[in-house]
């Protein structure tokens, strides 16, 4: 039984020094870089008071919220209705549009900016095609700006929910949508009723998840904006690395402050979770319903889901 143990720690060593060396190594040099000083000696609160008081900084952080922020709830809400649409078809078409959504969701970085460059650009396929035809379609339209980025960001946010979301309906048996229909319901009354609060642990779960994947994207907007437009992971990545003047200590401080603000989505989203599911298992429990069809619902769901 000892060899056995110690066989299993000895198969664990390379996973534990490739966690430290990948992971925790990084980390610690990143926080204690914050508390630098520019010549790398001594220890200082300084950086971070100047991140603060930076308006430049601050818009920079306020930029990367607003369009994680809505390229996820658009992501979220779009991948929630393709999530349903795959459920209702065969296993066999099923399984090609989950492979192809696996794809796209993956298909991000230098390339998918480098495509939408060729295809909606100043000079792109569409762009010129449509002002040939006379269509004002992308008059209007910037590739390079807030709503450009918001378009990029969505490719890889719908995919992804739709991947994290699908698993959850099929959580919501066939019996409670014939229980809810003998019973009178209506479609919107059931995914009100029944669907959606069976749905709202993993809607909140993966939002969190969309949003820190929003935060952390770099690659993309680098390549598609570059310095022109303010984002926090941008920034990070110019005071690292600049060409002219780079500046680690605040790069460090701004990549701790973007770790801090993705850890509190996340566990925001957590406490969500946490509790809708309490309010699940209590309105499946004891339904606090007003309308008697609606409890004659709950109660039929509730017998079900203890079979």
């Amino acid at each position: 039984m000892k060899q056995k143990s110690r066989g299993v720690i000895l198969a664990l060593i390379p996973f534990a020094l490739m966690v430290l060396a990948f992971q925790l190594v990084p980390v610690l040099s990143m926080l204690t870089g914050s508390f630098q000083k520019a010549d790398g000696t001594g220890f200082t609160l300084g950086n971070y008071l100047h991140a603060l008081q930076s308006a430049y900084y601050m818009q920079a952080i306020k930029n990367s919220l607003l369009i994680s922020l809505t390229s996820s709830l658009i992501g979220i809400i779009v991948g929630l209705f393709c999530a349903y649409c795959i459920t209702r078809f065969t296993p066999r078409v099923r399984d090609r549009l989950l492979m192809l959504s696996n794809m796209t969701s993956n298909f991000a970085g230098v390339p998918l900016a480098f495509a939408y460059i060729i295809l909606l650009g100043n000079n792109g396929v569409f762009t010129l095609l449509f002002k040939q035809w006379g269509w004002s379609v992308f008059t209007d339209f910037d590739l390079y700006s807030w709503s450009g980025l918001i378009l990029v960001y969505v490719y890889f946010q719908i995919p992804l929910a739709l991947l994290l979301l699908y698993p959850s309906f099929y959580g919501i048996r066939e019996q409670w949508r014939e229980a809810a229909s003998l019973l009178g319901a209506g479609p919107w009354q059931f995914w009100k009723t029944i669907g959606l609060p069976i749905l709202t642990p993993a809607i909140f779960g993966t939002l969190g998840i969309l949003f820190a994947n929003a935060m952390g994207a770099y690659a993309t907007a680098y390549a598609l904006v570059g310095g022109n437009y303010n984002l926090l992971a941008v920034r990070i990545g110019s005071l690292v690395a600049g060409d002219v003047v780079t500046q680690p200590e605040m790069g460090s401080t701004l990549a701790v402050m973007l770790g801090l603000t993705t850890i509190l989505a996340v566990y925001l989203n957590h406490l969500m979770v946490r509790r809708t599911e309490r309010f699940r298992a209590k309105a499946l429990s004891k339904p606090d319903v007003k309308t008697k069809s609606s409890r004659r619902i709950w109660t039929a769901a509730s017998e079900e889901a203890r079979r």
